[in-house]
């Protein structure tokens, strides 16, 4: 095995484990919320003014899928729609009280989870940290210019 696809490899796999002991908590302490419901709810209520578009664009899902999202997370009392006076066109969403709370609880669990690998981090030097950065900014970009290619354009979905 090269060290690409060891790298490969054992990013996947921390995912994977990150994933799986944080879905513990996150199943405890959200009971009756999906996954995918709880990002909706955190991309909502890390933007103000999010509209279908930002949302699409964050969560690289089409714009029909949010569509759908957002009307079940009306139905349910956890955002809400609304327009600003200058523009009738645009519709944007907020989190309601409901929602607020939600968003808050799984606030708290991010910064548990911080906590609980505090230790590894205080290891790791800057120059490590910036190297791992570089890394991950310059693959972010060759997926952007894959998906690009591909002549997806989230935005438009």
């Amino acid at each position: 095995m090269n060290k690409e696809e060891q790298v490969m490899m054992n990013l996947r796999e921390l995912f994977n484990k990150m994933a799986w002991l944080n879905k513990l908590k996150m199943e405890e302490s959200l009971k009756g919320y999906k996954p995918s419901e709880v990002h909706y709810i955190e991309c909502i209520g890390r933007n103000v003014d999010s509209n279908v578009t930002k949302l699409a664009e964050s969560l690289y899902m089409t714009r029909g899928a949010i569509s759908k999202m957002t009307k079940k997370l009306i139905e349910k009392d956890i955002i809400e729609s609304y327009q600003k006076p200058d523009n009738k066109k645009e519709i944007y969403f907020r989190l309601t009280e409901q929602g607020q709370r939600i968003f808050k609880v799984h606030e708290k669990l991010h910064k548990e989870f911080q906590e609980r690998d505090k230790a590894v981090f205080e290891q790791v030097p800057d120059e490590q940290f910036d190297s791992m950065l570089r890394f991950v900014e310059k693959y972010s970009r060759h997926l952007d210019a894959e998906i690009k290619k591909l002549g997806i354009d989230v935005k438009s979905e």
